[in-house]
């Protein structure tokens, strides 16, 4: 590690900035409410590794079930200006545990940081018992400090990339997973021991010169085949001007023969549908020569990310003679990456 090196701390909120009753539950608190600075005070003689030095932005502080995308874009904005900075090494964000994974994906969309980016969060409020906030800060710190590039999530311990982590425990600290590939890392003693064979980064990015406003982000939406699916949802959300539906497939990407139609419907009037599996691990596997470029590999909440920003990178490309100097996007990882 170098001397003199800076990692950015940038708070958002959540339960890991929450604050409960005296009797030290973890459950019936407010989350958001403690500055990145007091997250700090209970690891401050072991937050940072000597020679470093840390930069402190605050730059919302909501519980992480309303994040929406001024929030995302405010975050991004935030992070390109640090990531910039030659002496700051990377960013760490603090971050609620409910959108953890779909923010970690946005920003692997948006950014695709030559740099780290990591991610952490807690699942019991700072007044608890047991709070799991600390340490987890403290492992987001020697991750960064360690300079993989990309973007992290850390927590209990582990460390998982952002194409594969997902929340999958609604109460238990150990509720983060990559499913069946595993966490990329895990941090021990202050430094990260990776998995062979770990991404240091990913095929996907966005490139942008000016951000778009969030009233001017496409809508779109997930739509889950179920057993007694109707498509009245469907027809609705094409109704009210959805642009884009990632379709939450059941099994190896069976759709339930009522929402069909539906479907197709919404493809005749221009709306972009992707398909995903709404199995918790591993995506659809397609037969040779018959691959449909419209199945994701991805989640269907990180589907919907991507789906959105192709959505964007079409409509800029359509505009792209009329504004010089507008927004630039590259997208590479759409669906299939």
């Amino acid at each position: 590690m170098s001397e003199g090196r800076k990692i950015a701390i940038l708070g958002t909120g959540g339960t890991i900035a929450g604050l409960g009753d005296a009797q030290g539950g973890g459950v019936g608190y407010q989350a958001g409410q403690l500055g990145v600075a007091q997250l700090l005070q209970p690891i401050a003689d072991q937050a940072v590794p000597q020679g470093w030095s840390l930069e402190l932005e605050q730059v919302s502080q909501l519980d992480s079930k309303d994040m929406d995308i001024t929030v995302w874009l405010q975050l991004a904005q935030a992070c390109q200006r640090w990531l910039l900075q030659p002496e700051v090494a990377g960013v760490v964000i603090t971050h609620g545990t409910d959108t953890l994974e779909e923010t970690a994906w946005f920003l692997q969309c948006v950014l695709q940081p030559a740099k780290p980016v990591v991610l952490t969060c807690a699942m019991r409020p700072a007044t608890a018992l047991s709070a799991d906030g600390p340490a987890n800060l403290r492992d987001a710190l020697a991750c960064t400090a360690q300079g993989r590039a990309g973007v992290w999530a850390v927590a209990s311990g582990e460390v998982h990339s952002a194409q594969q982590v997902h929340k999958a425990h609604p109460y238990r600290v150990h509720a983060f997973t990559s499913g069946e590939a595993g966490p990329a890392g895990w941090v021990e003693e202050g430094r990260v021991r990776w998995a062979g064979g770990s991404e240091a980064t990913l095929p996907c990015a966005a490139e942008w010169t000016e951000w778009p406003v969030a009233d001017a982000w496409p809508w779109v939406e997930i739509v889950t085949s179920t057993a007694g699916a109707r498509p009245a949802a469907v027809d609705a959300l094409v109704a009210a001007g959805v642009q884009g539906l990632v379709v939450a497939c059941t099994g190896n990407g069976s759709v339930h023969q009522a929402l069909q139609q539906a479907l197709q419907r919404a493809q005749d009037r221009g709306v972009r549908v992707w398909r995903s599996t709404r199995c918790e691990q591993g995506q659809i596997v397609q037969a040779p020569g018959e691959e449909d470029p419209l199945v994701s590999p991805l989640s269907p909440l990180k589907a919907r990310i991507s789906l959105m920003l192709e959505l964007l990178h079409a409509a800029r490309q359509a505009k792209v003679s009329e504004a010089s100097g507008a927004m630039r996007v590259r997208v590479d990882c759409y669906p299939s990456g």
